[in-house]
């Protein structure tokens, strides 16, 4: 009987049988698919109120970001126009303008909700 995951133990037995069902070769509609459908559900449920991730802080976002890319730190001064503002931004001293995010929203793919996000100033 499924039933909703409460402990860590039945975590890791859905998960095993979560493995074991996609080992197979599923039939849309059949049993196997459906009991594959609603243990997806419940291990989500589960791992989003047991494992929060919190979204970055705006400045670490940028940094990673700037790294994924291969970017260095002064290719956002060209962005932002200013080289000092760039450099107050990334050291925490200036606060993200609203122009300033739409730009590194458009131009290096940061969702807009993590560079809206507050943070504390240096």
């Amino acid at each position: 009987m499924i039933k909703p995951i409460k402990t860590e133990n039945e975590h890791d037995k859905y998960l095993a049988r979560a493995y074991d069902l996609m080992q197979m070769d599923l039939i849309p509609n059949s049993k196997e698919s459906d009991e594959f459908e609603l243990i997806s559900i419940l291990i989500e449920v589960y791992e989003n109120e047991k494992f929060k991730i919190e979204p970055p802080n705006p400045i670490d976002a940028i940094l990673f970001r700037l790294d994924q890319l291969g970017m260095k730190k002064s290719e956002l001064s060209n962005l932002l126009e200013s080289r000092s503002r760039a450099s107050e931004i990334l050291s925490g001293k200036r606060k993200l303008s609203l122009n300033m995010i739409r730009k590194i929203n458009a131009k290096l793919g940061i969702s807009a909700q993590i560079l809206i996000k507050d943070y504390e100033l240096v």
